[in-house]
């Protein structure tokens, strides 16, 4: 669309939506939410929903609001929330504002709110227009939308691979196919997601520790290891530093009653979780719908092969971010990225869309989201 097609509602939605941005990594399970108070074409002032149990963006704004805000319009890019929680109801304070209108992006499918602000704004005599912005704010918005929708968390697959797919050579070595500034920014990624998945291969080939090594990480994802036969080593990283930042590890009842070393682990400071298997695997489903339970908001999976091609199979991506180095492994038996059953047919495929590519240090990522 060319500038001079963006009608003023859009121009200043979209300033909310960057603003909302902000709050990423901050305030989940909460949406991230933007507000922008404008009259006369003038901006007064502006606020975002900066950190989860702080005021939300409407509060933000009328609380920034340097002058009077009565008569003016109030651009939010999500339906003001009427009821009390951690803060109090967004609607009465745009109301007690003196706010003349509002423009809202999206109806907030939770469902103490659900339609019931918007209405309790009309009651009060405002004029409320929806839909400006809506598709932005629905993909700002779409992990906080689907754990309202499904209950599960967002699920985001990332992986690094070699220019003809390898992530790992036949021997199995993997540190480092990607270049440094790759691994910063996946450092990035970590600090705002709520947990990260592997699997206990993983574990035992490279001994991660799968911390956020960002200099300022906005939350502390939690380690979430598939292990169905309870094989973490007691000298891996991920045991040693179970103190320091969360690690759940993820098994079965079977290999509960087997092992010894359950009381071992919970011991060092983990917890441990035994899920139903479906065909001798965690069930992705199962697991999902634990850390939605959890309020969990986004899930980063990073690996291997085979946990990243159970979450395919399944359909369970939302997002991935794929970095290609620019060199050839080769070797028959050196492993592909996505393992799992896969489709049988080209028919089968999941479409992708909003995917961009670009350069990043002597790497390229490739992102994108899987359609609905």
């Amino acid at each position: 669309m060319s500038a001079s097609c963006i009608t003023d509602d859009e121009r200043w939605m979209a300033r909310a939506l960057r603003l909302a941005a902000r709050g990423a990594g901050y305030v989940e399970p909460n949406p991230m939410v933007g507000c922008v108070l404008v009259r006369g074409g003038r901006l007064l002032a502006e606020g975002y929903h900066r950190r989860y149990g702080g005021p939300h963006a409407e509060m933000d704004a009328l609380q920034r609001c340097t002058c009077s805000p009565k008569g003016a319009t109030a651009y939010v890019t999500l339906e003001p929330c009427c009821h009390m929680g951690k803060t109090g109801p967004c609607t009465e304070a745009l109301i007690s504002a003196g706010i003349a209108r509002v423009v809202v992006a999206l109806r907030d499918p939770f469902p103490a709110v659900a339609g019931k602000g918007l209405r309790r704004l009309r009651r009060a005599g405002m004029r409320v227009d929806v839909g400006a912005g809506a598709a932005d704010a629905a993909r700002l918005a779409a992990p906080y939308l689907k754990l309202c929708r499904t209950g599960q968390p967002w699920v985001i697959a990332k992986w690094a691979q070699s220019l003809d797919g390898r992530i790992a050579t036949r021997t199995g070595q993997s540190q480092w196919i990607s270049g440094p500034s790759s691994r910063h920014f996946v450092h990035r990624l970590r600090g705002r997601v709520d947990a990260i998945v592997v699997g206990i291969g993983t574990v035992l080939a490279d001994d991660p520790l799968l911390t956020c090594r960002a200099r300022r990480p906005r939350r502390i994802p939690t380690r979430v290891v598939l292990d169905s036969h309870l094989r973490l080593p007691r000298n891996c990283r991920l045991w040693r530093t179970a103190r320091q930042a969360p690690l759940l590890v993820v098994t079965t009842h079977d290999a509960i009653r087997r092992r010894h070393s359950l009381g071992q682990i919970t011991a060092a400071g983990a917890e441990v979780l035994a899920l139903r298997t479906k065909q001798g695997r965690t069930d992705v489903r199962l697991l999902l719908a634990e850390l939605g339970r959890r309020r969990m908001t986004n899930v980063l999976v990073e690996g291997g092969a085979e946990v990243l091609g159970a979450f395919a199979d399944h359909r369970a991506i939302d997002e991935a971010f794929v970095f290609v180095t620019p060199r050839i492994i080769g070797g028959r038996t050196a492993p592909a990225a996505i393992g799992g059953r896969g489709p049988s047919t080209l028919t089968e495929l999941s479409a992708l869309h909003d995917t961009v590519c670009r350069r990043i240090g002597t790497d390229w990522l490739f992102h994108a989201r899987w359609a609905d």
